[in-house]
Formats: structure tokens, C-alpha cells, sequence
């Protein structure tokens, strides 16, 4: 495609988003409403094996000095 065609294509795209977001909002409310719970748990998740994994290396290291 042309530049003219990548234009009319991402304006076309715009107007049908804001329609499906004037259209669909409660919709998106209830989606975020429940993505939230999950991502705070995801986020937990991979917080509490950053933080294990790195308190095992600490101690790794403070053996292999020893």
C-alpha cells in the first residue's frame, strides 16, 4: 500500500475505535474491572520470584566468600 492508502486505512481504524469505545464503554469498564485483580496478582507473583531467586544468589555468594 501507499502513504495515501496507510492513511485512510489508520483514519478508517480511529473512527470505528472511538465508535466502539462511545458504543461498547460499560463493556470496557467491566473488562478493566477484571484485569485488575488478575494483573495485581501476575505482578505479586513475579515480584515474590524476583525476590527469591535474589535472595538465593546473595546467599550463594556470601557461602562461596566464606
Amino acid at each position: 500500500m501507499d502513504k495515501t492508502g496507510n492513511i485512510i486505512g489508520g483514519g478508517i481504524a480511529v473512527i470505528l475505535g472511538l465508535l466502539g469505545l462511545i458504543l461498547w464503554w460499560d463493556l470496557l469498564i467491566v473488562i478493566l474491572k477484571g484485569s485488575i485483580p488478575i494483573l495485581l496478582l501476575l505482578g505479586g507473583i513475579i515480584s515474590l520470584v524476583a525476590g527469591i531467586s535474589e535472595m538465593k544468589e546473595v546467599s550463594k555468594t556470601k557461602e562461596e566468600k566464606k
